[in-house]
């Protein structure tokens, strides 16, 4: 990742990198390995995050299909 600064404009590159940053999914990821998961709870974080998946596509497959 690169942010370039340009005329002193410090506060806008970190915008900038801010942005990039929660677009790209770091802060979820600085978070998640912040403290030790256990296999069962990460198991089932990620089957949730599965369902949770899996019922959007469906919402946006039915919202389609309607239009």
């Amino acid at each position: 990742m690169k942010i370039v600064v340009i005329h002193n404009q410090v506060e806008a590159a970190l915008k900038q990198l801010k942005k990039q940053m929660l677009k790209d999914g770091l802060f979820q990821e600085m978070k998640k390995r912040q403290h030790y998961e256990k296999p069962l709870a990460k198991r089932k974080r990620k089957s949730a995050q599965a369902r949770k998946k899996q019922r959007k596509a469906l919402k946006r497959m039915l919202a389609h299909e309607s239009d």
